[in-house]
């Protein structure tokens, strides 16, 4: 039983773990939301994501979850700002973006908070059972 615990317990701090790289990967974009690029015409920030993937640990026997991959969003298109005199400003004057959309940043900042606090809990309830059973034993 102690075993099962303690694997719930591992696949939850995977969980966290992954989660905590999320928030990070969401702070990045938040912090240069307003990023741009130093030469005329040069691309501004762009926007990271992140993925997971499942992992075997098979000295426990439980899936966990790792980053499989932090990239760049190639969907979302920069903006273009009418700002002549940026240094970024290309020969129309016009200044690309970051693809920062704060909206979904804050979407998906709330995804990962409640994940986090979901496995969070996880780990307690698991704590929890362990320290019971002990006590139990003790008796």
């Amino acid at each position: 039983m102690s075993s099962d615990m303690l694997g719930a317990m591992l696949v939850s701090s995977s969980g966290m773990k992954a989660q905590g790289t999320r928030v990070r990967v969401i702070a990045e974009n938040v912090a240069n939301a307003d990023t741009t690029g130093k030469t005329p015409g040069s691309d501004p920030y762009k926007r990271q994501t992140i993925s997971f993937a499942n992992e075997l640990d098979k000295k426990m026997g439980v899936q966990l979850v790792e980053v499989d991959r932090i990239g760049v969003d190639k969907n979302a298109e920069f903006t273009m700002q009418y700002m002549p005199d940026h240094p970024a400003a290309d020969s129309s004057g016009y200044v690309k973006l970051p693809n920062v959309n704060m909206l979904i940043e804050m979407m998906d900042m709330r995804e990962a908070q409640r994940s986090y606090e979901a496995n969070l809990g996880l780990v307690e309830q698991a704590r929890g059972l362990i320290l019971r059973t002990i006590d139990l034993l003790r008796a």
